[in-house]
């Protein structure tokens, strides 16, 4: 077996490497201004990791076999399809029935073939397949976002009392009022009197002509301390 501590190909390694760090901060970027759970530090991880053990199954045994061994170097790379499944599905949350986290899962999944096609060689591919992942998930999601007609619905950040049931009573009052409600996000804060839930919440009209509107449901429901309208897209 023979081993070079410099090989010949280092530099190509080298750029490779470099392509799969620049295009996974993209991504990354792209999600932290989201202000999503898994952001740049995540996706620029998994990027390197994954060029890596391509590089690593492409390069990383030619000194290790003899002539007459078959090397395959997608035996490696082949694994991280699989194992990059677990990492995403730790970012996908169902609350209440609604699911959260999808579109950062799929984020790191492309995160990781980007990576993998820089490591195989293939940087102006992963390029490509960045421009198209920027493409989705602003202009098409922007479209999408207008064949379902936002302007009927509203994002609400509520913060409530926590322990008397305030959630279940603001769904409640504004699905009897004529509203669809779906529960985004929510997370402990701390209030002036005390500990408080913040939630972000999503209310639609089930037809036009709704009588009250959610601002002032949200006022009037006992334990709700501050309502503030949030355009935030949960994804």
């Amino acid at each position: 077996m023979d081993f070079d501590v410099i090989p010949d190909d280092l530099a190509t390694q080298a750029v490779l490497l470099g392509c799969a760090f620049v295009l996974s901060a993209i991504i990354g970027i792209e999600r932290e201004v989201r202000h999503k759970s898994a952001g740049a530090r995540t996706h620029i991880l998994v990027g390197l990791g994954a060029a890596l053990f391509t590089l690593v199954s492409a390069y990383g045994f030619a000194g290790m076999v003899d002539g007459d061994s078959v090397r395959d170097p997608g035996r490696i790379a082949a694994q991280i399809v699989t194992g990059i499944g677990f990492l995403g599905a730790g970012v996908i949350f169902v609350k209440q029935n609604v699911v959260s986290g999808l579109t950062t899962a799929a984020s790191i999944w492309v995160s990781a073939s980007v990576g993998m096609a820089c490591g195989a060689g293939m940087p102006i591919i992963g390029a490509l397949a960045v421009v198209f992942y920027l493409f989705t998930v602003t202009v098409v999601n922007a479209l999408v976002e207008r064949i379902k007609r936002p302007e009927l619905a509203e994002h609400f950040t509520v913060q409530y009392e926590d322990g008397r049931g305030v959630l279940r009573d603001i769904l409640s009052e504004t699905s009897r009022q004529g509203y669809e409600s779906s529960l985004n996000h929510t997370r402990r804060v701390r209030g002036e009197s005390g500990k408080l839930i913040e939630a972000d919440l999503r209310f639609t009209p089930r037809q036009s002509g709704v009588d009250r509107g959610v601002f002032e449901i949200l006022h009037d429901i006992t334990g709700v301390h501050s309502v503030e309208i949030n355009e935030q897209v949960n994804d």
